[in-house]
């Protein structure tokens, strides 16, 4: 369990399911995630994903919670092989809980436990080029602008560009 100032990081449990597709089930949430994020997001697409990660050691996803009510999710992803000291972010926020400043502090909070749990050395975040929300918060946080990756992503039967922003365990605050 992760706490910040105003929002409590933990691993999600089974009896979350209905609140997390609840707070899931957001046409504007599914479209700024991956296709493993379905829309409609049913109880059964959270059991599914609660129960992938449910047994990671060390846990790398985390429900984002406000007043013991989740509003979120975010974790960290250590890759393999040769690009093992890095690692990616994700994360995102329910529709009601936006421009409040909780994706930037669970942001905060997932850095810090990624750079302190895993032998990683960089973190990074990939963000569809219309994400503004999510630009903001890593710029916000001091990731550098590394990439355009010119129509990586297909989504909705369109191409997007995906953009690369890091930051590094030697410069993070």
């Amino acid at each position: 369990m992760i706490k910040t100032e105003r929002l409590v990081l933990r691993p999600w449990k089974i009896d979350d399911a209905e609140a997390l597709a609840k707070i899931g089930n957001n046409l504007n949430i599914a479209r700024n995630m991956r296709d493993r994020f379905p829309h409609p997001y049913l109880t059964a697409n959270a059991l599914l994903f609660i129960k992938e990660f449910e047994k990671e050691n060390p846990q790398k996803v985390f429900g984002i919670f406000l007043n013991d009510e989740p509003i979120g999710s975010c974790g960290v992803f250590q890759e393999a092989d040769i690009y093992r000291k890095n690692a990616e972010i994700g994360y995102w926020i329910g529709e009601p809980f936006w421009n409040k400043g909780y994706a930037t502090e669970a942001v905060t909070a997932i850095i810090k436990y990624g750079f302190s749990t895993f032998e990683i050395e960089r973190i990074y975040a990939a963000v569809f080029h219309y994400n503004l929300s999510s630009k903001k918060v890593v710029e916000k946080l001091g990731f550098t602008f590394e990439a355009t990756h010119h129509n990586r992503v297909f989504k909705n039967r369109e191409y997007y560009d995906e953009l690369i922003y890091s930051v590094w365990k030697k410069d993070w605050k």
